[in-house]
């Protein structure tokens, strides 16, 4: 199998799996307890019955389930998200405003975990026994056992209010209006703790994962016999264990990346930071039903992505590997 119909088949297993979220998500979403009319009817100070009708009305809320059902998918299938009716924006409009500090958040947080998580496995197996192995295992299992929103407040207690070494909220620093590189080096200081803080939990997963790996490829024969031949260790560790050994954390890293997204809502809610992991959360405050089904069908869009490009990665880390349909 050529890799164009080994990727046109990974697509349309993609494209059936976005629909069968997309219908989940809807069931979910009008499962959950609450009325949007009479959160919008609340806020406006009155709730009568008059009022909840022409809301219901005026945002189809008061249609059949099935005719809001095939209304949200056909919008879908011609990217209509729908309209948000809390901020009254079109929800596409909302979700580009968000995605790109999303997109950067999770986007540094993953380079960060699976370079750090990689070189910390990599270094403990090759000190297997020893004080260093015993250190980064321990820091291993203490990052993966620590609850995320407590990292990310103590964090911001010890390196921003503390020490004041890096911005405590926020994307950019505000009315300070900086343009080119210095908005750049801004917008990197305010990334340093909730990138870390969101990537250090993966730092854990892929440092335990590259670590057995690497002690289990150790022991093949392919690696006995190299050493026999006279390679030297630099080498056999380099070019015959990690490069074999890397393949399950690339596996583990696509399977995860889009869980990223997911750790994001509690990570931009705590450092305010303006993505779409806030904007879901927000949304759920106020009922707003089309913001959440657009932001689970982005998210699940963005896993789904994720997944097929890990097995390209798969495949090009590893050629004997015969792809399926």
């Amino acid at each position: 199998m050529n890799l164009a119909q080994f990727l046109a088949g990974r697509l349309v297993k993609g494209v059936l799996v976005l629909l069968a979220i997309a219908v989940l998500n809807f069931l979910l979403i009008r499962a959950a307890p609450g009325d949007p009319a009479q959160v919008l009817a609340g806020e406006a100070g009155a709730a009568d019955a008059q009022l909840l009708e022409q809301l219901r009305a005026r945002f189809g809320l008061d249609q059949p389930f099935l005719t809001q059902l095939w209304i949200y998918l056909k919008g879908y299938l011609t990217f209509d998200l729908g309209f948000s009716y809390r901020q009254q924006q079109p929800v596409l409009n909302l979700i580009m405003e968000r995605l790109p500090a999303t997109l950067l958040l999770t986007g540094a947080a993953f380079l960060v975990s699976l370079v750090v998580g990689t070189a910390m496995g990599a270094l403990a197996a090759r000190r297997a026994g020893k004080w260093s192995d015993s250190l980064i295992t321990t820091l291993a299992l203490m990052f993966y056992a620590t609850p995320l929103f407590w990292i990310a407040l103590m964090s911001q207690i010890v390196f921003a209010l503390k020490l004041g070494v890096v911005p405590n909220v926020g994307y950019e620093t505000i009315g300070a209006n900086y343009t080119g590189l210095a908005r750049a080096l801004d917008i990197g200081q305010h990334l340093v703790l909730p990138a870390l803080t969101l990537g250090l939990f993966f730092t854990a997963l892929y440092a335990r994962m590259m670590r057995a790996s690497m002690l289990e490829v150790a022991g093949a024969d392919f690696v006995k016999t190299a050493r026999a031949k006279g390679v030297s260790q630099p080498r056999v560790w380099r070019r015959h264990v990690a490069r074999n050994a890397i393949l399950p954390v690339v596996t583990l890293a696509g399977l995860q990346a889009g869980q990223l997204v997911g750790g994001a809502v509690l990570t931009e809610t705590v450092f305010a930071w303006p993505g779409i992991g806030r904007l879901m959360f927000d949304a759920l405050v106020q009922r707003d039903y089309s913001v959440l089904l657009g932001v689970f069908f982005v998210s699940s869009a963005m896993v789904v992505g994720f997944n097929i490009l890990t097995d390209l990665v798969y495949r090009i880390a590893d050629p004997r590997i015969e792809a399926s349909a």
